[in-house]
């Protein structure tokens, strides 16, 4: 890129994390993995760059010098640290913990958090990416949870997990850490580079963190973000990777559920897409992708691809920032709900899709009143979606809560409305048939 200076990556692994003699996170193993990734992928751009590997360091002021020289580059910078994090009893202050770190020698050989982001603080924004997979010792969790951020610097964006001190790891020995090996897989599927809060939200819905575990950033951070904004040196890069021209369409209802008489026999209309792959972003959500925009053409993307449990996980990872910044009953929160529906009905999850689309359609009613087009479509959906069970259980226990939302529309085609209720009568006429007659 015409103009720019060279790229760099650092990447640091600090002092094992164990507990019960059981290695929790092996820095030294998640530092080998990320090194076979080309330094161009990891910074998503085309822009020579310098790749620095530090393993093993237990002087502070070696970390502290390369780090330094990493933040004089001119272009883009990525810092990769991994390992433990741990406090300065006599400074209280959070440190990361070196190779030998032990709880006398941290204001030795310890690295002082806040050097980093001293160290970041005057680079332009847009151009510093930090990504930390890191565990807290005994001493470093409480000072977490009391902060519930691991702020670097204002000009930086930074990615990443912490987990708690007491957890026992999925995998024990020195295997590469589920949140980098995701991220690095996810890198690596091409040929689109997504932005880098997409490989974040898909490694953290992937990687089976423990209960409690710090993401970063977290969701009042996420949405302190200005805006979408292009990564630098970024020609190649693809946020959504595949795009459908149009949205998926379900198939058409079967003429007639069991049990339902044929004059009763009306196709129910598929539902209204939540969500459509060229749309824009949603209006009001404030939702910022870090270059990308709209997540949702992204996420659709991956459904159609049939990588529904990754389109779910990136979905919920959405839902969550907008429930803690808008709030359970917002707009935008009944949205993400709506998209999270319509996933599990392409999934063919149709008990939670009509589970969900029930409860959405009722969120709307109360919001909106009976007249707005965006409740008939959640009624259509919730519809669509319980035409399909076939356990009789699940017909009998949404049918009820569906048939309470029918009632109060002005239907179009008020078939669908009988149709429900023939249904559901039927399968009830049944039951008590044989509670009758055993």
């Amino acid at each position: 890129m015409q103009g720019q200076g060279r790229g760099h990556v650092l990447v640091v692994a600090g002092d094992v994390a164990v507990r019960r003699r059981v290695v929790q996170l092996a820095p030294s193993a998640n530092v080998a993995a990320l090194a076979m990734v080309p330094g161009s992928v990891l910074l998503a751009s085309d822009v020579p760059c310098d790749t620095v590997c530090l393993d093993g360091a237990r002087d502070p002021n070696t970390v502290l010098t390369r780090l330094r020289g990493a933040a004089a580059t001119r272009g883009p910078l990525l810092v990769y640290l991994s390992g433990r994090l741990t406090v300065d009893r006599r400074g209280g202050g959070l440190c990361f913990a070196l190779a030998g770190t032990t709880a006398g020698t941290v204001r030795y050989s310890a690295l002082p958090w806040e050097w980093l982001g001293a160290e970041l603080r005057g680079r332009p924004t847009g151009l510093t990416t930090v990504v930390v997979d890191l565990v807290a010792d005994k001493n470093a969790w409480p000072l977490l949870q009391e902060h519930a951020s691991l702020p670097v610097a204002e000009s930086a964006e930074v990615y990443g997990v912490v987990c708690p001190p007491a957890f026992a790891p999925a995998a024990a020995g020195a295997a590469v850490s589920g949140y980098t090996r995701h991220w690095i897989e996810q890198l690596r599927r091409g040929p689109g580079r997504p932005a880098n809060v997409q490989v974040h939200a898909l490694a953290v819905s992937a990687a089976a963190l423990p209960p409690g575990t710090l993401v970063l950033p977290t969701a009042r951070e996420l949405g302190m973000r200005s805006g979408p904004q292009p990564e630098p040196g970024h020609p190649h890069q693809a946020h959504a990777p595949h795009r459908s021209p149009h949205p998926e369409q379900p198939q058409q209802l079967p003429a007639a559920p069991v049990s339902v008489p044929r004059s009763a026999s009306t196709p129910v209309p598929p539902p209204v897409p939540a969500f459509v792959p060229d749309s824009g972003p949603a209006s009001g959500s404030g939702l910022v992708m870090g270059g990308g925009g709209d997540p949702r053409p992204f996420i659709h993307a991956l459904a159609v691809e049939g990588r529904h449990e990754e389109a779910a996980g990136l979905a919920r990872t959405w839902e969550e920032h907008v429930l803690q910044t808008c709030g359970h009953a917002s707009p935008e929160a009944i949205g993400w709900a709506e998209i999270r529906a319509d996933l599990a009905r392409m999934a063919g999850d149709f008990p939670s899709a009509t589970r969900m689309w029930i409860g959405a359609g009722q969120a709307r009613l109360a919001r909106q009143g009976a007249g707005a087009l965006e409740v008939h479509a959640a009624a259509a959906g919730a519809l669509y979606c319980w035409a399909q069970l076939r356990d009789r259980a699940l017909v009998l226990q949404f049918g009820p809560d569906l048939l309470a939302l029918l009632r109060v529309l002005p239907l179009s085609d008020p078939r669908h409305l009988r149709l429900a209720e023939q249904r559901l009568e039927a399968l009830r006429t049944a039951d008590r048939h044989s509670a009758l007659h055993p």
